[in-house]
């Protein structure tokens, strides 16, 4: 039996209060079931967005997509986890990564390290906030216990192991830094990439001693292509360097192109193939991906 459907929208630009509020209730009211704000500096700080947010609806979860660990020091990151936690009613997904981009780490005066040393640092965060969160004597409390849900992000070797140990969603970003752009470019994985991390991640799974059953798996779709003519629009993304080529577009779980009902249909396959249940959209597709969401509520 598949697990069912949740959908997720990352939200990433703050204008004013009142409309990252409406914005908020405009998702609810589509039928979004988690509300998400990612960790990049010239984006929102997350865990006042998330407070806010929250404040704002009454039925979706609220969650980090992804923090980068390179930016917390896990001690204090363990504070604002249970806080938030506590002003949101229990609503809260805990999303982390390594980090990925330079630039922001050197802006903010912080080592970024080689790709070893930040999944050395994100294990440590790992292992603390268990600790930390699960402390019986730990001030301020979670309301979810031992620690909210935990996300874990990445498509590398180790960071798919620390996923199958840990995680209560992993999840699956489908693209890579692009050859020769600049930094923070990035290019998508061909479907029979994205198989082999899922391929992968799944005998690591299987492997992992102290899990109780198998993680929720996530899906991050980086366009909503909504047309009549699926290979033409296919055809015309391509053309502006997405690091795969037509064929490829029509098949990556990282795009949906067509009408809600193909778009629907994509989806279902993803779920049977990979198994990606949650699927996360970014906020610029709120309104075009919610004539899907519709199709496949309750599915």
């Amino acid at each position: 039996m598949p697990r069912p459907f949740r959908f997720g929208v990352n939200l990433l630009t703050l204008v004013t209060g009142p409309a990252w509020r409406e914005k908020c209730r405009r998702a609810e009211e589509l039928g979004y079931d988690v509300l998400l704000v990612p960790d990049h500096l010239g984006w929102p700080s997350p865990f006042p967005a998330l407070v806010a947010a929250a404040e704002a609806t009454e039925r979706p979860r609220v969650g980090t997509f992804v923090l980068n660990a390179g930016f917390w020091n896990p001690a204090l990151l363990a504070r604002e986890v249970a806080t938030t936690d506590a002003l949101t009613g229990g609503r809260l997904e805990l999303g982390l990564g390594t980090g990925y981009v330079k630039d922001e780490h050197d802006a903010a005066g912080l080592p970024f390290g080689t790709p070893g040393r930040r999944v050395d640092h994100l294990e440590h965060t790992i292992r603390e906030l268990d600790r930390l969160l699960g402390d019986p004597g730990q001030l301020p409390k979670a309301v979810q216990q031992p620690r909210p849900p935990l996300l874990i992000g990445g498509n590398g070797p180790r960071m798919l192991r620390l996923a199958a140990r840990h995680a209560e969603i992993a999840a699956f970003t489908g693209a890579r830094q692009a050859p020769g752009r600049p930094e923070g470019t990035l290019e998508l994985l061909p479907a029979e990439q994205v198989a082999a991390s899922v391929a992968a991640y799944a005998a690591y799974e299987e492997r992992a001693a102290d899990r109780t059953g198998p993680a929720e798996r996530n899906i991050l779709v980086q366009q909503v292509l909504v047309t009549d003519d699926r290979r033409a629009a296919a055809r015309e993304f391509v053309a502006h360097g997405a690091g795969i080529d037509e064929e490829q577009a029509l098949e990556v779980p990282t795009l949906l192109i067509g009408t809600p009902a193909q778009m629907a249909e994509q989806l279902r396959e993803h779920r049977e193939r990979h198994g990606f249940s949650y699927i996360t959209v970014l906020d610029r597709f709120l309104e075009a991906f919610a004539p899907v969401l519709e199709e496949l509520k309750g599915s």
